[in-house]
């Protein structure tokens, strides 16, 4: 296995800007973790570059694969992270990959004047809508967009992740596998970079310490079956 450009470039670009980050970090699941990436401080221009040109790149694959994704009319961004990549993902599979769809992302709160609501962007009533998010440990922002797309009458299709930390879920299963069940098997759930990615970069640099520590990770929290 070796990663593709947008993969290395992803992880250098996403170290050089503080958000991906190797050393002793505590997640909200309460697990100790060797490393953090927080997509929150991929906030210039060439850094959002890099990571919307990576989810386009991954989303035109996905489309061409067999299986790959269904067709879908809208990317759907959570609020707040969600909001740049949604828009800059469709921008560049508009000028890179001639996809051309629409975006939208959702309040925090629902709007009372105005066009009102919890949406904003392309309406995605009637909708296939994919999903973008940033890192899935529990899969707790992907199950509340699917929750939020639907009650707003689109039809969530598939999901696409910046980073899959491929660890056990609630259920005793990768997240993936878990998130998969919730879309009915319409459709799969591609990722940038996964966990084994990362270790892969780190071995290839010599960075053997932070290597080691991710391997203990990966054999106490990984989901196995997702590699």
């Amino acid at each position: 296995m070796s990663l593709e450009k947008y993969q290395t470039e992803l992880i250098e670009h996403g170290m050089s800007a503080g958000a991906l980050k190797f050393g002793t970090f505590t997640l909200k699941s309460g697990r100790t973790s060797p490393y953090f990436f927080n997509a929150g401080l991929l906030a210039s221009g060439p850094v959002l570059d890099t990571l919307c040109s990576a989810y386009a790149a991954t989303i035109a694959r996905a489309l061409q694969a067999s299986p790959g994704l269904p067709a879908f009319d809208v990317l759907f961004g959570p609020a707040y992270k969600g909001i740049p990549f949604a828009a800059g993902t469709a921008l560049l599979l508009h000028r890179d990959h001639g996809i051309t769809v629409g975006f939208a992302y959702d309040r925090k709160e629902a709007k009372d004047h105005g066009e009102g609501g919890i949406l904003v962007g392309a309406p995605v009533r009637g909708k296939r809508v994919l999903v973008l998010d940033d890192v899935a440990t529990a899969g707790t922002a992907i199950r509340g967009a699917i929750e939020t797309v639907t009650r707003e009458g689109g039809e969530v299709v598939g999901a696409v992740l910046m980073l899959d930390r491929q660890e056990v879920g609630k259920e005793g299963k990768s997240t993936l596998a878990e998130v998969e069940a919730l879309l009915g098997g319409k459709g799969r759930v591609p990722t940038i970079l996964k966990m084994k990615d990362l270790m892969e970069w780190l071995q290839e640099h010599g960075r053997t310490e932070e290597l080691a520590k991710m391997q203990e990770y990966w054999e106490q929290y990984g989901a196995k079956e997702s590699e």
